[in-house]
């Protein structure tokens, strides 16, 4: 899944990595890997990558 985080839209679009309750690893193009707290962030899809 890709997508983008709407208060850091300079870190790029982002692929998700993993999702274990409400930490999410999204590993972004500008800004490589981050762990975020679900809770706390509503990513913004931009597309499904197929799997």
């Amino acid at each position: 899944m890709i997508v983008r985080h709407p208060d850091a839209p300079e870190w790029g679009e982002g692929q998700v990595q993993s999702r274990i309750g409400d930490r999410i690893t999204v590993n972004f193009t500008e800004a490589g890997k981050r762990v975020l707290d679900g809770r706390h962030v509503a990513l913004e899809i931009l597309r499904f990558d197929g799997a």
